[in-house]
């Protein structure tokens, strides 16, 4: 490394170098507004040049003078991981093995405790721990913040090296230690990490008539899973189903194809997101094709904090389209797409490349998906502060939804009576939520009774679907 480290930044000094040069030589012989253009890109050009030997001054004294010696790809890879990251949340560097890592988890399978993690004040913070896993069976809840990692501070760290000291061979244990909002003090959690094959789409039928989804994740298996379960549920039920609810509560997202396919199994035409790029020939749209999986069914959609990204674009297509009602809660509002770009031989870079827009034209960045009806999972939730979402992260991306025109979703158009039915939060002495125990889950069963109300309101959908 050592012999090589600094010939890819001197032949990208010496592009600028040349480009600068050119610049100045067509000063004479160019009309003056155009000089003037010249002059600007060529003091910047100079600009980028001084600070890229400032970057080169800065490493040769750390190498030099820094109190232990240092690997130079160390220092350099923690150089470049510092000016993604401080672009926005969402933006990192991976070296080799932790880009092996994020293909491993795309196709649905890898190694640790199962949480979706973002960064935070220094400390880990918790998006959402995945069903099943071990993080889920300890209790790990979303918006923990895990301080120490075997009682080592995970301050000092990058997200990308804390991410890996989670990581273990299956059968290890691993003591973290969490500091929950409302908790008065630290909370221990001794966790054993297991081979992470999460099931990205677990089914069942409620009462022979409703069919309950919950997606945890979007990975590549997420589309044919649930496929799959809404196949087997309406064999099932003997072709008797009335509604299917979908429940994307706490899943942070993931590929952007499987929520594009997602959301096209409940619609039979129009747009399902849109990106907006820095380059508008870089934009892209993405519409439905016809064919509906559940053969028009009403569809309830479950969203709360948790839900984020693709999870979102999902929620926001079938809202905007009225296909689906979506109930529950505000959801987080990561309404950006990272491109993930492979360096040959030095891992990827993932960077934050554009912003996704639902089919109406609004952007959820820092905003969320608004369920159409509120729905709280407990009582306290009304009284607690919100838990931390999309905007609250710094050096979030800000919502441009102000310098275009977004129209109004069109009206729910549901028959009288049926909204007025949910209800907003529990009654007083509900019992507590338990994840084994269907009949607790607040939020599901009010969607439940709504799919059946709605359904015996109106028996036959209407014949402009």
């Amino acid at each position: 490394m050592k012999g090589h480290s600094m010939k890819p930044g001197l032949r990208m000094v010496g592009v600028v170098a040349a480009a600068f040069a050119a610049g100045a030589a067509l000063g004479p012989v160019v009309a003056p507004p155009i000089v003037s253009a010249v002059a600007q890109e060529s003091n910047s050009r100079a600009e980028t040049y001084r600070m890229l030997e400032l970057f080169g001054d800065v490493f040769e004294r750390v190498r030099a003078e820094y109190v232990e010696p240092v690997n130079d790809r160390e220092v350099i890879e923690a150089a470049i991981n510092g000016m993604l990251q401080g672009l926005d949340p969402h933006s990192s560097y991976m070296n080799t093995r932790s880009f092996r890592d994020m293909q491993v988890q795309t196709r649905g399978e890898f190694g640790g405790l199962g949480i979706e993690v973002s960064q935070e004040g220094g400390y880990v913070k918790v998006i959402s721990p995945i069903d099943e896993t071990p993080a889920a069976k300890a209790g790990v809840k979303p918006g923990d913040l895990i301080t120490h990692l075997n009682g080592e501070s995970v301050q000092g760290l990058s997200l990308q090296e804390a991410v890996e000291k989670m990581r273990g061979e299956r059968g290890s244990r691993i003591q973290l230690t969490i500091r929950r909002p409302g908790a008065e003090s630290p909370i221990e959690m001794s966790l054993t990490r297991e081979v992470i094959r999460p099931q990205v789409a677990r089914f069942r039928l409620e009462g022979n008539d409703v069919g309950y989804v919950r997606l945890s994740s979007f990975n590549e298996q997420t589309d044919a899973a649930l496929r799959n379960a809404i196949s087997t549920m309406r064999k099932q039920s003997g072709d008797k189903l009335k509604g299917i609810v979908l429940d994307l509560r706490n899943n942070p997202g993931g590929l952007l194809d499987q929520a594009v396919q997602v959301a096209d199994d409940f619609l039979t035409q129009g747009e399902i997101v849109s990106t907006r790029a820095r380059r508008t020939e870089d934009s892209q749209r993405w519409n439905a094709k016809a064919g509906d999986i559940t053969g028009d069914l009403h569809v309830v959609v479950l969203v709360n904090g948790g839900s984020a990204s693709a999870s979102e674009i999902v929620a926001g297509a079938l809202q905007d389209h009225r296909r689906a009602v979506v109930l529950g809660t505000k959801s987080f509002g990561k309404g950006s797409v990272q491109t993930v770009m492979p360096i040959p031989g030095n891992g990827a870079i993932r960077l934050t490349t554009a912003r996704y827009y639902t089919p109406s034209g609004r952007s959820i960045q820092g905003l969320g998906i608004t369920p159409d009806i509120e729905v709280l999972a407990t009582r306290e939730e009304g009284n607690a502060p919100l838990r931390d979402r999309e905007a609250d992260l710094r050096r979030a991306l800000r919502n441009d939804n102000d310098t275009h025109e977004v129209p109004p979703l069109p009206p729910l158009n549901l028959p009288a009576g049926v909204k007025e039915r949910v209800q907003r939060m529990p009654p007083e002495g509900a019992p507590s939520f338990d994840a084994t125990k269907p009949e607790t889950d607040f939020q599901l069963q009010q969607a439940i009774g709504f799919l059946r109300a709605w359904t015996a309101a109106e028996p036959q959908r209407r014949a402009s679907r």
